[in-house]
């Protein structure tokens, strides 16, 4: 691996019992415990035990599908369902943790900007600047029906017209672009030193330092300022997951880190072109997106090649197991190799996506981390106190405070 690039970063996205449908059958994939606070927290610390930058948590609407645009309200069985509010596990493990960053999923599409401002500044607060965002919309006409206030007109309906989704997959992104704008105006809404404390007058705030975000969009029509002071990173990293050019401009126009999915050496080269054309086109901000590829991760053990592995537990889930990323299956040196081939040509970072948490989960903290360190590409302790600092973002500076 070469050693004039910037250390890779690594994250781990969490999920039930492990990516794969048939984890939670296995005997020690304790799924008993995944409705539990201590099950999650035991997750962040042994992915902290790795350093690992961090760990982002899946969420939904609706009780999981048999794939993401399942539109089964109620699916049947053979699967894991049910899952607890990431953005609450995250300030849970936020108490329990004291380095790895924490990335909840939240839905843009049916979740209040205030809301999620809110939220995640709370949750920057709580853990010390280590709070970040996994941006989602929602398409499911069944999460849409849990509000009441909209409806979701069948955009992933196959019987749907091409010009039918694409339009209605624009008008998602373009009200997820906006919250995101939304959101970080209101991180914004108190300067840094809004809060003056000052008992001898008798004032806690300098109201001069409070501004009105005014935003009228499209979508949201937001006055502000937040409740929640300024967050202590200013503005938490903010993420998204894309598979197609629409969401890559999605996270090209608001997001610090952008997840995509190649499959091959000529498909990550081909992804990652057709996302800096996007920053090309849409992007404002001066920092380049960091782009890190996902990875199912099936890892060989003692007792069994990652290749058994996948096999058994696509006998005990009684599917084949299909997935949006590319399913790795081998031994911890030879991720490692695929980690340091696609870190030269252009990657910042692997989210890497567990089979089973009991098992892979350990075996990357514990295998494929220390050698990443022996080839001098990640780090060796964790020596930044934020996570905007450790993945190397600028300072987020306060739109309102600059123009004061």
């Amino acid at each position: 691996m070469s050693s004039s690039l910037p250390p890779t970063h690594l994250a781990i996205a969490l999920d039930g019992t492990g990516w794969h449908p048939g984890s939670w059958l296995q005997p020690h994939s304790r799924a008993a415990e995944v409705f539990s606070g201590a099950y999650w927290t035991d997750l962040a610390r042994e992915a902290e035990r790795g350093l690992i930058d961090f760990v982002t948590i899946e969420d939904s609407l609706t009780v999981q599908g048999a794939s993401p645009l399942d539109p089964t309200p109620v699916p049947g069985q053979g699967r894991l369902r049910g899952r607890l509010d990431a953005s609450l596990l995250a300030s849970f493990a936020a108490t329990r943790t004291e380095h790895i960053g924490l990335v909840p999923t939240i839905t843009t599409t049916h979740t209040e900007p205030f809301h999620v401002s809110k939220n995640l500044a709370t949750l920057d607060h709580v853990s010390n600047g280590r709070a970040g965002w996994r941006v989602q919309v929602s398409g499911r006409p069944g999460e849409a029906e849990h509000f009441g206030r909209r409806t979701i007109p069948g955009s992933f309906d196959p019987n749907s017209s091409p010009e039918e989704k694409s339009a209605r997959v624009g008008e998602l992104f373009d009200e997820a672009t906006e919250v995101v704008e939304v959101v970080r105006q209101l991180w914004d809404s108190w300067e840094h030193d809004a809060e003056i404390r000052d008992a001898a007058t008798g004032r806690f705030i300098d109201r001069d330092k409070l501004h009105y975000v005014d935003f009228e969009g499209d979508f949201f029509s937001v006055r502000g300022p937040s409740i929640t002071p300024r967050p202590p990173q200013g503005q938490p990293v903010v993420t998204s997951l894309g598979h197609a050019t629409v969401p890559y401009e999605l996270a090209a126009r608001g997001a610090d880190v952008l997840f995509v999915t190649p499959h091959d050496d000529a498909d990550a080269d081909w992804i990652l072109a057709e996302v800096r054309d996007a920053e090309a086109r849409v992007r404002t901000a001066e920092t380049p997106l960091l782009v890190f590829a996902d990875l199912e991760v099936v890892l060989d053990t003692p007792g069994s090649s990652g290749a058994e592995r996948l096999a058994a537990l696509g006998e005990a889930a009684g599917d084949e197991f299909a997935s949006d990323a590319l399913i790795f299956t081998g031994s911890a040196p030879e991720l490692a190799a695929l980690i340091g081939r696609w870190r030269g040509r252009g990657y910042a970072g692997f989210r890497l996506r567990p089979a089973e948490h009991a098992v892979d989960l350990p075996a990357i903290t514990s295998e494929l981390v220390p050698l990443l360190q022996e080839a001098g590409v990640f780090r060796t302790a964790y020596d930044q106190p934020t996570l905007r600092d450790r993945l190397g973002l600028p300072v987020a500076t306060n739109r309102y405070a600059t123009a004061s």
